[in-house]
C-alpha cells in the first residue's frame, strides 16, 4: 500500500500507512511535526490510533466485537469470565489444565491483609463505592512493592493475578461497610463469581446460596464488559502506565475514569431515568419529547454510542438475558422493564432515533439486571469495573512489552494571549 503525502510550503511528509486486519487503514503521523512543522487537532481523539494492539476489536460501522478474534457473542455464551481473563492475559484460549491452574492462582490470592480495613474505615460510610475501590486498588502497591518494577514479568503476572482476585473481595468490603454488617471473608472452594455473591450477600446470621441462574447472567456481564478497545478508562490506564507507573496505580487510574457519568456510570443513570419516568406515571412520550427539544438539557440515557454507528452487539445479548433473569427470580411485572421496552420501542420505530441511529447501547439493560439480581444503584459501576479490569490489565501489560512505547505527552494549539511584558503588582490597575 502507498504511502500518504501531506505537502506544507515548500516542505513534503510522506505517511506510512498501516494496515488493520479488519480493514481499518490509518495513516503514522508521528514525524509530520518535524517533517513539515504541522500537527493535528482531534477533539477527544476519535481519530487518532495510538497504538497498534491486538486485545480486541470494535467495529462500529458493522456493529461488531471480539476479543483476539473470538466474537462476543460466543464468548458471552460460552466462556467463563476466568477464561475469558486468560484469553485477554495470555493472547489464547486456556486449555482445561491451564484454566484450572489459573483459576486455582486466582483463588490464593483473595484475602485482603487484615489491616486494609482500616482503609476502608477511614470513609464515611456514604462514600461512593468507586472512589473507595479506586483507593483501596492504590493502597495494594504498597503491599506489593514487588509490583513496582512494570518490567519484572514475574512480579506484574502475579500482580495482574492478585488484582483479578482482590477486587471482588475490595469490592463487597466496601459495601459491607456502607451497610454497616461485618466484613465476609471469601470462600475458596466456591467458583470466581458465586464467591463474589457470597462476599457481597451473605451475613454470619445464616446461609447463602447463589441462584445459578443469577451467576450465569452475572458472567454474561462481565464477559461483555471484559474490553472495549481504548476508551476512556483503558486510555487513562495505558496513560499512567505509559510513565512506567506500576500496575496497581495505573489500574486505579482507569477505576477513576470510569467512575464519570458519561463513561462506567452511565448505567447508573439509565436505572435513574427509568425509576423518573415511572413516578411521572410510567409515560414515556413526555419524556421522549424532551429529549428531542433542542432547548431542554434532558437527554434519554442508554442510547447511542461514540463508535457503534449500528446496534451495540452486547445490547442484544443483554437484552435476552434480562427477560430470562427476571423469569428465574419471579418478577413477572418490573415497571422499570416495561418502561425499557417502550423506550427501546420508540428508538427503533422514531424517524428522530433512527436518523441518529440512537439505538440502545450496552448501558441500557445491564442496570435491570443488576437491580433484579440485588445490588444497589450506587454499585452498578463497580461491577463494570470487575467487568473491565481484565482488559485494563491486558492493555497495560501489550503496551509496556512494546518497545516503540513512549510516554504519553499530547501536544496543544496554544490560543492564549501573545506574548506580554510583566507589569509590577504597583503599576496594575
Amino acid at each position: 500500500m502507498a504511502d500518504a503525502v501531506i505537502r506544507f510550503g515548500d516542505k513534503e511528509s510522506r505517511l506510512e500507512v498501516v494496515q488493520s486486519v479488519e480493514g481499518q487503514v490509518a495513516v503514522d503521523i508521528s514525524r509530520l511535526r518535524t517533517e513539515v512543522g504541522l500537527t493535528t487537532i482531534d477533539r477527544g481523539f476519535a481519530n487518532t490510533a495510538e497504538s497498534e494492539s491486538s486485545v480486541s476489536y470494535v467495529g462500529g460501522e458493522e456493529g461488531v466485537l471480539h476479543y483476539r478474534g473470538y466474537l462476543i457473542e460466543e464468548l458471552a455464551e460460552h466462556a467463563s469470565f476466568l477464561e475469558v481473563a486468560y484469553l485477554l492475559q495470555y493472547g489464547e484460549l486456556p486449555t482445561r489444565t491451564e484454566l484450572e491452574a489459573y483459576q486455582e492462582s486466582i483463588s490464593l490470592h483473595t484475602l485482603l491483609r487484615e489491616d486494609m480495613k482500616h482503609l476502608f474505615e477511614a470513609f464515611p460510610h456514604t462514600a461512593h463505592p468507586m472512589q473507595i475501590l479506586a483507593s483501596a486498588t492504590s493502597a495494594l502497591a504498597t503491599y506489593y512493592p514487588d509490583a513496582l518494577d512494570p518490567h519484572d514479568e514475574e512480579a506484574v503476572d502475579i500482580s495482574a493475578r492478585r488484582l483479578i482476585a482482590k477486587t471482588p473481595t475490595m469490592t463487597a468490603w466496601s459495601y459491607k461497610y456502607s451497610v454497616h454488617q461485618p466484613y465476609i471473608y471469601p470462600q475458596n472452594d466456591l467458583g470466581y463469581l458465586s464467591n463474589f455473591l457470597h462476599l457481597m450477600f451473605s451475613v454470619p446470621a445464616e446461609p447463602y446460596t447463589a441462584d445459578p441462574v443469577v451467576v450465569r447472567a452475572l458472567n454474561m456481564l462481565l464477559v461483555l464488559h471484559a474490553d472495549h478497545g481504548q476508551n476512556c478508562s483503558t486510555s487513562a490506564v495505558r496513560l499512567v502506565g505509559s510513565s512506567q507507573a506500576n500496575i496497581f496505580s495505573s489500574v486505579a487510574a482507569g477505576i477513576h475514569a470510569l467512575s464519570g457519568p458519561l463513561h462506567g456510570g452511565a448505567n447508573q443513570e439509565v436505572l435513574e431515568m427509568l425509576e423518573e419516568i415511572v413516578a411521572h406515571g410510567g409515560d414515556v412520550a413526555p419524556f421522549v419529547a424532551r429529549a428531542k427539544d433542542k432547548e431542554d438539557p434532558f437527554r434519554l440515557m442508554g442510547f447511542g454510542h461514540r463508535v457503534y454507528k449500528n446496534f451495540d452487539p452486547r445490547a442484544k445479548i443483554i437484552k435476552r438475558a434480562a427477560d430470562d433473569v427476571l423469569d428465574a427470580l419471579g418478577i413477572d411485572d418490573d415497571p422499570l422493564l416495561d418502561v425499557a421496552l417502550q423506550l427501546e420501542e420508540v428508538a427503533l420505530s422514531d424517524d428522530y432515533f433512527v436518523e441518529r441511529k440512537l439505538y440502545p447501547n450496552v448501558d441500557f439493560y445491564s442496570g435491570i439486571i443488576y437491580r433484579a439480581i440485588g445490588f444497589p444503584t450506587e454499585m452498578f459501576t463497580v461491577l463494570f469495573a470487575i467487568g473491565r479490569l481484565p482488559g485494563w490489565i491486558a492493555q497495560w501489560r501489550e503496551l509496556l512489552a512494546d518497545p516503540t512505547t513512549r510516554i504519553f505527552r499530547p501536544t496543544q494549539v496554544y490560543v492564549g494571549p501573545e506574548r506580554r511584558p510583566y507589569v509590577p503588582i504597583e503599576q496594575r490597575s
